[in-house]
């Protein structure tokens, strides 16, 4: 029991950790105002691990390199951990760093695919229930360079617009398939 709980807690923590930087680099390859509220939040609750890698890793282009990175670190030390919780404390063998170096990564596009659904179905709901919500310019931000190209090849449908459920879909079957890989290579 208490093994489950701390399982639990190392997911949600790391989860949301990851989240937030990939939010961050996200919101860095599209130019979201840093002055925004939301993206404040996102900025001071990862600035701690982001500012030291800047120094080495400097982001580039519509790259936030350091934010990229600090991401794969905290999937390599959750799998690290959750490896620790599993097999009550024994480290993995030396020659699992590879696989678990890979399966970092792979987590970390999970993690990636987790946020493109949570920002469209919270962006799809908010835009039926309350669509003058603060949040939405900041959602439809995020979310257009991922919509615009599916409602380009979507058919209209009046007034229905059905890319979301597209990219729900899309997003969904793509963790799927890295959650398959990620405990295939380091599992």
């Amino acid at each position: 029991m208490a093994q489950d709980i701390l399982q639990f807690l190392i997911d949600i923590v790391f989860q949301l950790f990851g989240i937030a930087l990939i939010l961050r680099a996200w919101m860095f390859a599209i130019r979201l105002h840093p002055f925004n509220p939301f993206s404040q939040a996102i900025l001071r609750a990862t600035e701690w691990l982001v500012r030291p890698i800047r120094r080495i890793v400097p982001g580039s282009g519509r790259f936030d390199w350091s934010s990229i990175l600090a991401c794969w670190l905290t999937a390599i030390l959750y799998l690290l951990l959750t490896w620790l919780v599993a097999m009550g404390g024994l480290m993995p063998a030396a020659s699992a760093i590879g696989p678990l170096l890979l399966s970092g990564l792979l987590v970390g596009l999970k993690w990636l695919f987790n946020v493109i659904v949570w920002v469209t179905l919270i962006q799809a709901i908010l835009s039926w229930i309350n669509p003058l919500s603060p949040i939405m310019p900041v959602l439809y931000t995020l979310t257009a360079p991922l919509l615009d190209p599916i409602r380009r090849i979507l058919p209209r449908m009046g007034g229905l617009d059905l890319s979301p459920l597209v990219l729900l879909v899309l997003a969904q079957i793509a963790m799927m398939v890295l959650n398959h890989l990620v405990f295939t290579t380091f599992g």
